[in-house]
């Protein structure tokens, strides 16, 4: 089945054209065009999202979780024609975007039926005391309410579970918040027909049309006008470290400073224990190779740092994962401007003393092979710039000591997404020496996994402290997600009647 996109912007239930395009930059087929957003219908959909906030926001937990999964239902409906317009924008394989599309869909049916169960609410209540002495106490009640219309960005790299309808956009709907989304130009056809699903899921639920918008391509003056318009009320972005920095530097100089939940990129590293690495060190090298070339290395979790011990035992994992990824073949990039980003990152590591070049390949136009380097503690430890994420297959072995080695280097990590720990059960003192400052480096520590595959569920943290995310409180995948989008209202001495609904 062939979709064909007509290019234009959602506006409160409308389609509009701009009068300025954009063409497509699909991995394979013919281009599209697509209008060019622009500051006014900016203002346009964040007023309609305000106005639909006062119905939706008040709306009851059935109704909106029965929108969650009629937007599932409509998604679905549209299968084939999203996995055939993602993977010609993409270049992502059929199976891998069946795969998000049921991950995008679930985590709709998850949101669902978290709020029926009312588990988001937080629920409390002080009974009056008003006999207490010195002073009575009132009755106090307090529950989580929905702070207003939500600034949604898309992700290059999951066309749909980050973007569209994604994780952000479930969690805040779920939350009773109106959404208004910056599609990413690298796949406009596809947020477009996902936004064709939502906007039948909003007809069919008789929903108030402001609250979804989506707004296509646009310079830097479309995102700023977004973040910046004063009804928007907190900004859920997955991103680059640069363009997410200046978007929340733009958040916290508003009038009314407003929270970005940005999720920036980590490089994820890995710490094999000794008596894993004596018992399956060439085993661990593999299945690192493995994860590091996952999706052409185009995921937040990608594992880029591997720190293990020097000697034989060492050796052997390096060189089962050089190996492994010697027999990789080329994979195609979401973008050319990412593909030449992973050219230039890897450029970086060839001209860096005191790294050795495992494996150099030359990746060319948008394709990318793997590429591992190795180096020394000293080493890592003096060029900041090796600590940083380069988005693709590329590898880095940190050889060290000892134990002790490992400690030094993890307190000088910066905020990572997740941190892995490869551990026999002799190693559990080891890894009791190395968790308490794993679990403040990062906010999802893994034993004897490998990070690449977000599980979406009740117990998942995907965020960490700075630079992986910007909150280092918050997730964006999971229900606690939905807190983001909630803040807590005290009800003192309100009579039933007048309470909330969702207190009976």
């Amino acid at each position: 089945m062939t979709f064909a996109p007509h290019g234009k912007h959602l506006i409160a239930g409308q389609w509009v054209a701009t009068s300025a395009q954009f063409k497509s930059e699909p991995a394979h087929g013919s281009p599209h065009a697509f209008c060019v957003g622009t500051p006014d219908l900016v203002d346009e959909a964040c007023k309609q999202a305000e106005e639909a906030f006062w119905s939706f926001g008040a709306s009851s937990r059935e109704d909106r979780a029965r929108f969650l999964d009629t937007i599932a239902e409509e998604i679905e409906k549209r299968a084939e024609a999203i996995t055939e317009i993602g993977t010609r924008e993409t270049g992502l394989p059929e199976a891998r975007l069946n795969g998000e599309r049921s991950r995008t869909t679930g985590q709709l049916k998850l949101f669902a039926a978290h709020i029926r169960s009312g588990a988001h609410l937080d629920i409390r209540k002080d009974e009056a005391l008003p006999d207490r002495q010195p002073l009575p106490r009132p009755e106090l009640r307090m529950m989580q309410r929905p702070i207003g219309p939500v600034a949604v960005f898309g992700a290059s790299n999951f066309p749909l579970a980050f973007s569209t309808a994604g994780g952000d956009t479930a969690a805040a709907l779920a939350a009773g918040c109106p959404v208004v989304v910056k599609g990413h130009s690298a796949h406009p056809g596809t947020g477009e027909i996902i936004a064709e699903a939502v906007h039948a899921a909003l007809k069919s639920c008789g929903i108030h049309p402001g609250v979804f918008s989506l707004i296509q391509g646009g310079k830097r003056d479309v995102g700023q006008a977004l973040v910046q318009h004063p009804l928007i009320k907190a900004v859920g972005f997955t991103g680059s470290l640069v363009g997410g920095r200046a978007l929340f530097d733009l958040c916290a100089a508003r009038p009314e400073p407003i929270p970005f939940f940005g999720e920036l990129g980590s490089v994820n590293p890995m710490f094999v224990l000794p008596e894993a690495l004596a018992a399956r060190g060439a085993e661990i090298g593999t299945g690192w190779a493995g994860s590091l070339i996952m999706g052409a290395g185009q995921f937040c979790t990608n594992p880029g740092i591997t720190v293990v011990t020097k000697g034989a035992q060492g050796d052997a994992l390096v060189t089962a994962a050089k190996a492994a990824l010697e027999a990789a073949a080329p994979q195609t990039m979401l973008t050319e401007g990412i593909a030449s980003a992973y050219r230039e990152g890897k450029a970086r590591f060839d001209g860096c003393a005191g790294v050795s070049a495992l494996l150099t390949t030359d990746s060319k136009e948008r394709s990318a092979l793997p590429n591992l380097y190795e180096t020394e503690l000293d080493t890592f430890l003096g060029n900041h710039s090796l600590g940083e994420e380069v988005f693709g297959p590329l590898g880095l072995v940190v050889r060290v000591s000892g134990l002790e080695d490992m400690l030094h280097l993890a307190k000088t990590l910066e905020g990572q997404l997740t941190a892995t720990l490869h551990m026999d059960s002799g190693d559990r003192d080891a890894a009791k020496f190395l968790l308490p400052v794993l679990e403040r480096k990062a906010g999802r520590v893994l034993a004897n996994g490998f990070p690449t595959g977000v599980e979406v569920c009740d117990a998942m943290v995907h965020g960490g402290p700075y630079p992986a995310s910007t909150n280092f409180g918050a997730t964006s995948v999971g229900t606690l997600s939905i807190r983001r989008f909630l803040r807590p209202v005290c009800y003192q001495n309100i009579p039933e009647g007048v309470l909330p609904a969702d207190f009976a």
